[in-house]
């Protein structure tokens, strides 16, 4: 049988899927590994032979895949983050990686591990492996020659033994902080201003104008001036049923329908009147709605005061379907592929509106290949680009760093001209899900004998230990002051812990426990400079330690 899956590394591969997936669907006391388990069961399988592993281009493609479509889906919330509070995080996660970078110098004093070793230790317990290339093409150009094969053998010995707790300390760590401190992981989200509202979902009311102050400016305005987070749909006015437009007035007894979350909506009735007896929402007298799936490129993101829907068609559209969420738009709103919209407007100009958006789901089936194939490939131009260091090492951003970054900001444009970037919401979930699977079991079979072999000759007991240390600690520090002190919504620590540890099954566990999004989005503030700092942390331990 170890012949025969030697052999065959497809059938290698999904027999480590097969049978990891369904484990990680277990719950043990409420907690479960999800798709990591798939990582642990290439780990069962490798350590089985030496042979027995996945080709080095298995987990490299999944790698590419999944930061990628991490990067096309958190492009837009990442550089709002980065607006709002992006010196902060990074400057902590900066911080961090020099904390664990001190513990590693102190245990290495201690127990007098070697500078290579404690470089490569550092490396794998922050699971980085463009660190330990960086530390081994570093000690190629400083180790005597008669030397250097022990020597480059010491780190990656080091970075083995440390690697899998790196991974497992950090689900642990997660799990056991959202027990202790009884963490709710909805109510967390709706407390995340880059999903503000979502969570609360989204309701109509029909409200009769009651208050005489709203008859000088148009209501759009006076929204805008207000700050209410409101849609306006119909109105009716004298019996006549019509759409809100930029410049109408409300006077005493018109009927006006809200669309918003439940808070909000309630806020802006109390100003305006008090509920009505008559559903205007429900009143297809003289306008229909409908929802609409869109799948027409040209349409893909534009925002909606770019499309003219109100001028071209007297349409509206009053909310949006993304994933498993309901999205409040504004005239600023950016459309994606696969977004459900709920259009209002006249019955006789429907078909005109499905047209223009698209309306077909066998379309965002698809993927454009071309576009696709485009944005990965100048990701991994920008990851073979090597900048010198002094000491004679260089920096790379590597097959992770380069497509991330340029699918943060192929995501954050959404288009070029009439080139589309961004994939609909379910072809880039299934290409992620595929993406980290990939990963995890060419990760896992490639570790799994290393592993077994150290700790059966007796020498990875120490670094097993110490790794773990590191790995708890940078875990403990990053949860509790992410947490307690800088008040970091729980679902984005998550993610920028996983991103602490360019760690995408971290990343992977961290979005089964939220549900949504959010840990993309602390993911993607963080990796590119903890990326860059591990690098250069693993290397200035050399030096350091020589």
């Amino acid at each position: 049988m170890l012949g025969l899956l030697e052999q065959s590394p497809l059938l290698l591969l999904f027999l480590v899927a097969g049978i990891g997936y369904p484990i990680g669907r277990l719950k043990l006391a409420g907690f479960s590994l999800g798709v990591s388990a798939v990582l642990f069961t290439g780990l069962v399988f490798g350590s089985l032979a030496s042979d027995l592993k996945l080709p080095e281009v298995v987990y490299q493609f999944g790698l590419v895949l999944f930061v990628y479509t991490i990067g096309l889906s958190s492009g837009p919330g990442f550089f709002a983050a980065l607006r709002r509070k992006g010196l902060r995080d990074n400057l902590f996660a900066l911080g961090v990686l020099f904390a664990a970078g001190a513990v590693v110098v102190l245990a290495s004093l201690l127990f007098k591990l070697g500078s290579p070793s404690a470089a490569g230790l550092f490396a794998g317990a922050l699971t980085n492996t463009p660190a330990l290339a960086g530390v081994l093409e570093t000690l190629k150009s400083v180790a005597p020659k008669a030397l250097l094969e022990q020597v480059l053998v010491e780190p990656v010995v080091a970075y083995s033994v440390a690697y899998p707790i790196g991974v497992i300390g950090m689900l642990l760590a997660i799990g056991l902080f959202e027990r202790f401190w009884r963490i709710d992981q909805k109510l967390e989200a709706s407390r995340a201003p880059e999903l503000k509202g979502s969570f609360e979902g989204i309701t109509h009311q029909s409200v009769v104008v009651t208050a005489s102050n709203f008859q000088s400016q148009p209501i759009t305005q006076i929204a805008r001036e207000r700050g209410w987070h409101v849609v306006f749909g119909r109105y009716q006015h004298a019996g006549k049923l019509s759409l809100v437009g930029p410049q109408t007035r409300l006077q005493p007894g018109d009927v006006i329908s809200l669309v918003g979350s439940p808070s909000e909506v309630n806020t802006v009735m109390n100003q305006l009147g008090e509920p009505s007896a008559e559903a205007l929402e429900l009143n297809r007298s003289s306008l229909d709605f409908r929802r609409v799936v869109v799948s027409n490129p040209s349409v893909a993101g534009k925002t909606l005061n770019q499309l003219e829907l109100p001028q071209r068609f007297g349409a509206i559209i009053t909310r949006v379907g993304r994933g498993d969420v309901d999205l409040l738009p504004n005239k600023h709103f950016k459309l994606e592929l696969g977004d459900r919209v709920r259009v209002v407007c006249a019955p006789d100009q429907m078909n005109q509106v499905a047209k223009a958006l698209g309306d077909s789901y066998r379309a965002i089936s698809e993927i454009d290949v071309m576009t696709f194939s485009v944005g990965i490939a100048l990701g991994l131009l920008l990851g073979a680009i090597s900048v010198p260091l002094p000491g004679g090492s260089s920096l790379k951003l590597g097959i992770a760093g380069g497509p991330l970054i340029v699918g943060l900001i192929l995501g954050a444009l959404g288009r070029t001209g009439s080139v589309v970037w961004q994939l609909p919401h379910s072809a880039n979930l299934t290409l992620r899900q595929l993406g980290v699977i990939l990963f995890l079991a060419g990760v896992g079979t490639r570790s799994g004998f290393a592993f077994v072999s150290t700790f059966a000759g007796g020498g990875g007991i120490l670094l097993f230990l110490v790794g773990a240390l590191v790995t708890c600690f940078t875990a403990f520090l990053t949860l509790w002051v992410g947490y307690k002190i800088l008040k970091i919504s729980f679902p984005i620590l998550t993610g920028m812990l996983a991103g602490i540890q360019t760690q995408p099954a971290v990343l992977a566990f961290a979005n089964e426990r939220a549900q949504n999004d959010l840990p993309n989005i602390g993911y993607s503030s963080v990796y590119p400079m903890a990326m860059i700092g591990k690098i250069l942390i693993a290397q200035l331990l050399l030096t350091l330690l020589r």
